[in-house]
C-alpha cells in the first residue's frame, strides 16, 4: 500500500487463566484502523503456556472466546454487521473481567494495517 501512513489503534487479547493471580498470556492483537476501514483480529493460542499457568484450564473453551474475537471482527453476525467497525473495537476492548480479555489500546502508524497486524503478533504473542 501507498500513501501517507495512517493511525491505527490495537489491543493486545490477554487469557487469564485465574484472574485471582492475574497472570497472562497473550494470545492475540485486535488491530482497527478507521481511515482505511480496517478491523481484524488475529489469535494463537499457546496451549502449553495456558498449561503452564493453569494445568486445568480449558484450552477448547479459551479457542471458542478467542474465535468469538475474530469472528466479531469480521461481522459474522447480522447485528455485528449493523454496527460501524470503531463500535466494534470499542466492544470488544471494553475492560472485562474474564478469562479472555482486550487489554489497553495502544496506537500506531501504518501504510498497511494487515501488515503491521503481522508484525505485532510477531512481536507480541509469537515466541521469538
Amino acid at each position: 500500500m501507498s500513501g501517507a501512513p495512517e493511525v491505527y489503534e490495537y489491543a493486545v487479547i490477554r487469557v487469564v487463566p485465574c484472574l485471582v493471580r492475574g497472570e497472562l498470556i497473550n494470545a492475540g492483537v485486535i488491530l482497527y484502523c478507521q481511515p482505511r476501514d480496517y478491523l481484524c483480529a488475529r489469535t494463537e493460542l499457546d496451549e502449553p503456556r495456558l498449561r503452564a499457568i493453569d494445568e486445568d484450564a480449558d484450552a477448547a473453551q479459551v479457542r471458542l472466546a478467542l474465535l468469538a474475537y475474530e469472528r466479531a471482527c469480521a461481522g459474522e453476525s447480522e447485528s455485528l454487521r449493523a454496527q460501524s467497525l470503531g463500535s466494534r473495537f470499542r466492544w470488544l476492548t471494553a475492560p472485562r473481567s474474564t478469562i479472555v480479555q482486550a487489554g489497553p489500546v495502544h496506537a500506531g502508524l501504518t501504510r498497511d494495517p494487515a501488515a503491521a497486524l503481522e508484525g505485532l503478533m510477531d512481536r507480541l504473542v509469537r515466541r521469538p
